[in-house]
């Protein structure tokens, strides 16, 4: 499978990486692997940022967190957004949340990738991003 040239990158995806007990750790190192020879970029927002090391300092450790923030995030394009995005995240969360469990971040992803990315693929392992219907690469 060729990866494309941009795919926007979830906190499942990012804790994966960086967790050996994940569930899906073995499949993030392949990404990791196939995106770095295929030259693609990473974006995120910072509220991935936030969740992934609040999560890796919970999770796992201190130096987890740190490691992400020193090694990861410096990698990373962040994808700025303002007001508009948020008001537009609040309706999907809203709407989408009365029959769904999403997080805010979630929703903030959404209007990010859908919106300021055009559609671009995810690394997730969340099944909200299927469920909103982003294209998420196996």
């Amino acid at each position: 499978m060729a990866l494309p040239t941009m795919v926007f990158c979830d906190t499942s995806f990012f804790y994966a990486c960086l967790d050996p007990k994940d569930v899906n750790h073995a499949r993030a190192r392949i990404l990791v692997a196939e995106s770095a020879s295929a030259g693609t970029t990473w974006c995120a927002t910072w509220d991935i940022v936030s969740e992934t090391v609040t999560l890796l300092r919970y999770r796992r450790h201190l130096q987890a967190a740190l490691a992400f923030l020193s090694e990861v995030k410096p990698q990373l394009q962040i994808v700025p957004y303002g007001d508009r995005v948020r008001a537009e995240a609040e309706q999907v969360f809203t709407s989408y949340g009365r029959d769904h469990r999403l997080s805010f971040c979630d929703a903030i992803s959404f209007v990010v990738v859908t919106s300021l990315l055009d559609h671009v693929p995810c690394f997730t392992f969340d099944e909200d991003f299927r469920r909103l219907g982003l294209t998420v690469l196996p």
